[in-house]
């Protein structure tokens, strides 16, 4: 019987359990988190089959994965090594940065000990064991860091047992996947909470602006509402690079400044133009072997069933979803639904079929 021992009961540990034993339920699951009410829950729920305590069953594991804030993954790579694990059992992790959790595993990987690193590209503003879900990763972008040649030699094997996950698995290094998403998921963070910060302060005394903002400011309080202990591990571990970024951001924020105190229409103009532009672009041809993704924009009414009429068009015409999401829903008035599809040829046979009964908005 294949074990997995997981370490982390939280979002992404509980929903990679959930994907796990719903691909393979005859896979033995022994979770451990410092919250014995998760614990609890994870075996009521049928999430787990047994409970742990610093690694005391993980020794016949065939598989070992950390899903901590990346501050604890450093510290028991640390205690892993110290610990006898089986033969060829993997160990991987989820961490948000890889850089720093490569060097923590330094001592695991020179014994010869198998360590692919991890990093699921997914979330939410929901937290704990309770949030979790079986397809919280599904179509995501998966990262995977082989340690070495051995360790590369097993990637097959983990991404069989992960394969309940239904991921993209893009295998890369620590110091491209570092780079990456310190651009795209770090510095968001940090400046859609900076900017729900500032938005509180703004709004001290005025209700009505925070009861605006709540409509139409959604996409951006959502990333703010993450959870802040793994945020601030994430910026402590990652701080070289999402320092540099932000320093790019800054300039660019004075530079836009400027132009606004100068009444520079053509500057502004051309701002926003290179946005568009850059945002329009990124098709299959530019993301080379990453699978590109089709958007389909509609207006949305803000009544009961709306999105569910939605997705039975789509679920009758056996058309595969691959995301949705909400954008500028604001209170009695119409939204807009952003539908990802994986191929172009889904997309425009979702359009010819919704756009009878619902507007088509371009971007």
């Amino acid at each position: 019987m294949t074990k997995v021992y997981l370490k982390g009961l939280g979002l992404i540990g509980s929903s990679l359990a959930r994907a796990i034993k719903k691909k393979h339920p005859d896979y033995m699951l022994i979770a451990e988190d410092q919250n014995k009410d998760a614990e609890r829950y994870a075996l009521e729920h049928g999430i787990a089959d047994e409970c742990g305590t610093a690694f005391d069953k993980a020794g016949d594991a065939d598989l070992i994965i950390l899903a901590t804030p990346v501050s604890v993954i450093e510290e028991d790579l640390l205690r892993l090594a110290g610990l006898e694990t089986k033969p060829g059992a993997i160990i991987t992790d989820v961490g948000s940065t890889k850089k720093t959790v490569m060097e923590a595993a330094r001592k695991l990987i020179d014994a010869g000990r198998i360590f692919i690193a991890g990093h699921p590209m997914a979330g939410s503003h929901k937290t704990g064991v309770w949030a979790g879900k079986a397809d919280l990763f599904e179509n995501a972008f998966y990262f995977l860091i082989p340690a070495d040649d051995a360790s590369g030699k097993k990637l097959p094997e983990l991404k069989e047992m992960l394969s309940g996950v239904h991921a993209k698995w893009l295998e890369t290094t620590p110091d491209r996947h570092d780079r990456i998403v310190a651009q795209i998921s770090h510095v968001p963070h940090v400046v859609a909470s900076a900017l729900v910060n500032q938005t509180e302060r703004t709004f001290e005394d005025e209700p009505m602006g925070m009861r605006v903002a709540a409509g139409g400011f959604k996409s951006i309080t959502r990333i703010a509402s993450a959870d802040p202990t793994m945020w601030s591990s994430i910026l402590l571990n990652n701080g070289e690079l999402i320092s540099a970024q932000l320093e790019d951001y800054i300039a660019a924020l004075r530079e836009i400044d400027e132009k606004i105190k100068k009444q520079d229409q053509k500057a502004l103009f051309d701002f926003f133009k290179s946005a568009k532009t850059g945002r329009d672009s990124l098709g299959p041809e530019k993301l080379g072997a990453i699978p590109g993704f089709y958007d389909l924009f509609i207006n949305l009414a803000d009544k009961v069933g709306s999105l569910a009429d939605v997705t039975r068009i789509l679920a009758d015409a056996r058309i595969n979803l691959v995301n949705i999401h909400i954008l500028e829903i604001r209170e009695e008035i119409d939204g807009i639904a952003q539908l990802t599809f994986s191929s172009g040829k889904d997309r425009q046979k979702a359009l010819e079929l919704l756009k009878t009964k619902y507007k088509i908005i371009e971007r």
